[in-house]
């Protein structure tokens, strides 16, 4: 044995995962907004969900990334069970792509790539233009890596051990466990299919030998799912087995094809060589080979689906569990994808600023009309409130140490000041039902002339809270949006200081006690202040929208 031939292929495949690493992240952080709005089109159609996995697996270039946000997604209850299966199904095609380009002979330009990646990314200002060549020299390296293995491999079939092992794998069940093992230690099929490929184009292994294995590989290739899963809710753990169902169904299914096929003169082999691109070339062949499957996979299996969850449900029934979850959108499963976390991020923020306006307006209400449950209502949503604060903080610091695009980056900046006013303006409120709580149990007594100023001040403050928290969660600048916000800040600074002059005036005459005074000062002051935490949060954003501001949707 050379040992500077196994030097040689381990240097090979480190570079051969490596490329596929940044190849694959700079295809995730590049396809950014676009991936985002592809998701959004999930529905109920399992087809059209195949599609979608299909497409966003092709540009991110890894099932394993898509699985994972997949499961995050179930978890956090933006998609069941029989909305994920067919993603699940897309990605295992769209994941083939990678074997599809190894499979093309041309090693000759790929050090060009690696070049041209490796200039971008150091020259490139912008961070967009560095994930262009971050794509670039992933891609170079990639097939450098391959390149590297499949010349040096050729020290095995000097291994009358290794032969040996090759030989048996022609049998089914070791050729299927082998490939589960390999593909469920390295995380990945493509990677696993891609050193297959290696030892093909070194003349090490024949296609007749490693059928079984790449069927086995493509089921090892559910264990991230399944690590996904660790610690998710129930229903995330049934996506996780209904994919492993599917995937070992189908190898059962394809290997029973293969055993019949071998036994007429049309074997996979004999078909392989019979198609000209294919003929001769080992490594095309793996790749026909992982490919078939997959699609075979699909046809026969995604219309099967609502059965296979059932039988997932048998197997690991549902449970009845009350889990309280502070956030919705949030699962640390999605940080593998940044767009994805940073729009989920997005859609908690406005969570929270509709809990924060929900107990403004109880905290109106107890103090205007003097509704005691209200102020338990209140105090029971700001514990909420200030839970949620902090799960949104941890994962906003969570996302800054991911490599995201810089509006994105601006975004989140923005996003976590915001929660701070949003948790501020909870707070306020807070102040505002312990003045409600003395008023209600009489230990002070408001004028009909105070409670009206009041009543006005409150109608103000909940107009530029609903303004302001429209621009904020619909990242709008609409001119006349904008305009009415600032006006609102405008009033209720006139209206504060009007009607602190008319307390004075109050006090002077007798009609108002000193007690009641003082709440009446503390209520003024909270109200004003939400106002401004209103404004601050409104304009906190860096605005990418200019459209008229549209109807106005429920509260999320």
């Amino acid at each position: 044995m050379d040992i500077f031939s196994v030097i040689s292929v381990l240097g090979g495949l480190g570079l051969f995962l490596m490329g596929m690493k940044l190849m694959g992240e700079g295809l995730e952080l590049a396809a950014g907004s676009k991936l985002r709005t592809l998701l959004e089109k999930i529905t109920s159609n399992k087809f059209i969900a195949m599609l979608v996995g299909l497409l966003v697996t092709a540009v991110i270039q890894s099932s394993s990334a898509t699985d994972a946000m997949v499961v995050g997604f179930v978890n956090a209850g933006l998609m069941n069970i029989y909305q994920s299966i067919g993603i699940l199904f897309g990605s295992k095609i769209g994941t083939t792509a990678t074997s599809l380009l190894l499979s093309i002979d041309i090693k000759a330009i790929v050090p060009i790539f690696a070049f041209a990646g490796a200039a971008v990314i150091t020259f490139a200002k912008k961070n967009n233009y560095k994930y262009y060549g971050q794509i670039a020299a992933g891609f170079g390296i990639l097939f450098m890596g391959m390149s590297m293995m499949s010349e040096n491999f050729g020290f095995l079939k000097e291994s009358a051990v290794f032969g040996n092992m090759i030989s048996g794998m022609s049998n089914p069940v070791l050729g299927l466990l082998a490939g589960m093992i390999f593909t469920g230690i390295i995380q990945s099929s493509s990677a696993s299919v891609g050193i297959l490929m290696a030892l093909g184009m070194s003349g090490v292994v024949e296609l007749s030998d490693c059928v079984y294995i790449i069927f086995g590989m493509n089921v090892g290739a559910c264990m991230p799912v399944f690590l996904s899963a660790a610690g998710a809710n129930r229903e995330s753990k049934q996506v996780a087995l209904s994919n492993f169902l599917t995937s070992f169904l189908a190898a059962l299914f394809v290997t029973g094809i293969v055993l019949a096929l071998d036994m007429t003169p049309y074997s996979v082999t004999h078909i392989c060589e019979t198609i000209p691109f294919l003929k001769g070339n080992t490594a095309a062949q793996i790749s026909a080979v992982h490919i078939a499957f997959n699609v075979i996979r699909t046809v026969v299996f995604l219309p099967l689906s609502t059965p296979i969850i059932k039988l997932t449900k048998l197997i690991m029934p549902d449970k009845n569990e009350e889990e309280e979850e502070i956030t919705v959108y949030l699962d640390s499963r999605i940080l593998t994808t940044p767009p994805m976390a940073v729009q989920q991020t997005e859609k908690e923020c406005a969570r929270l600023a509709s809990l924060a306006r929900a107990s403004f307006d109880m905290a109106m209400e107890a103090v205007v009309n003097g509704d005691a449950k209200a102020i338990e209502r209140v105090y029971e949503n700001e514990k909420v409130v200030d839970k949620l604060t902090h799960g949104i903080t941890k994962y906003i610091v969570k996302i800054n140490g991911l490599d995201i695009v810089d509006y994105d980056r601006k975004v989140m900046g923005a996003m976590y000041n915001a929660i701070q006013d949003l948790e501020r303006i909870g707070d306020r409120s807070e102040n505002m039902c312990e003045a409600a709580q003395k008023m209600i149990k009489g230990e002070v007594v408001l004028t009909e002339e105070a409670k009206k100023e009041l009543r006005i001040l409150c109608e103000t403050v909940q107009q530029i809270l609903e303004d302001s928290f429209y621009m904020f969660t619909h990242q709008s600048k609409d001119p006349a949006l904008t305009e009415s916000v600032l006006q609102a800040e405008d009033q209720i600074d006139e209206y504060c200081e009007l009607f602190r002059q008319h307390h004075i005036e109050r006090l002077s005459k007798g009609v108002c006690s000193a007690e009641a005074g003082t709440v009446f000062i503390e209520l003024l002051t909270n109200l004003e202040r939400v106002g401004d935490h209103a404004v601050t949060v409104a304009f906190c954003i860096p605005y990418k929208h200019g459209a008229s501001r549209p109807a106005l949707t429920s509260s999320t």
